[in-house]
């Protein structure tokens, strides 16, 4: 599907101060990536607002190339089922991303404050303002309809005790995209000796998500 993308694409992206210039097929790898990483991982991941941006801005280029097809032309709806596929697997990992929001808001938020200095951020600035409401909502609608009817003692909440943490102990499956050697997999106690392997290239695993997540995140593995 990737010719599909590259027609009348050359000049997608083309800003002589940007130093990596993707093509189509790259952005839209980008994007897959980005998704099923959401999708499988058990917490927020870093945002990708720039592939996000740049997917929307590849999405209204094709459309624009789609009212330049003749009627009948078989390109049309080739066009057409591509520009419906990176719709959906976009919007699934939007709301993917959403979801994790509003499901663990207070702890997404404190990440999101604790951050240092130069670490990137975990939400876009439409989702830092979205997690803040929804937490002010949230708290508002707790009040209302249950802490204030209660002793004057318990008329608070730590939304950090009260809303669960992402479980990071969880399972995932990864691919290997880059030979990582001396992952640590689990700890040595008084009952077993460490645990330690080295993953392949091109090689798929069944891991404890705690023990991946850096390589997640460098993109050395791909959860699938």
């Amino acid at each position: 599907m990737s010719d599909a993308l590259s027609d009348d694409g050359s000049d997608f992206n083309q800003d002589d101060t940007q130093e990596d210039v993707m093509t189509p097929a790259e952005l839209i790898a980008k994007l897959e990536e980005a998704w099923l990483n959401e999708k499988f991982s058990p917490e927020l991941l870093e945002n990708k607002s720039e592939v996000v941006e740049c997917v929307m801005e590849q999405l209204t280029h094709m459309e624009s190339n789609l009212q330049r097809v003749k009627k009948g032309d078989a390109k049309a709806s080739i066009h057409r089922m591509e520009i419906d596929r990176i719709r959906y697997v976009l919007s699934s990992y939007l709301r993917s991303r959403l979801q994790k929001i509003e499901k663990y808001f207070p702890h997404v938020l404190e990440r999101e404050k604790s951050r240092g200095e130069g670490e990137p951020s975990l939400l876009s600035p439409e989702e830092f303002a979205f997690a803040k409401e929804y937490y002010a909502n949230t708290e508002s609608y707790l009040k209302a309809v249950a802490l204030k009817r209660m002793p004057a003692n318990v008329q608070t909440m730590d939304m950090l005790k009260a809303v669960p943490e992402p479980c990071l102990d969880s399972f995932v499956f990864l691919r290997v995209k880059e030979r990582q050697e001396n992952i640590l997999v689990e700890p040595e106690t008084e009952d077993q000796r460490e645990y330690v392997v080295d993953l392949e290239e091109g090689s798929q695993h069944l891991m404890r998500y705690r023990t991946i997540a850096p390589l997640v995140s460098s993109g050395a593995v791909q959860l699938i």
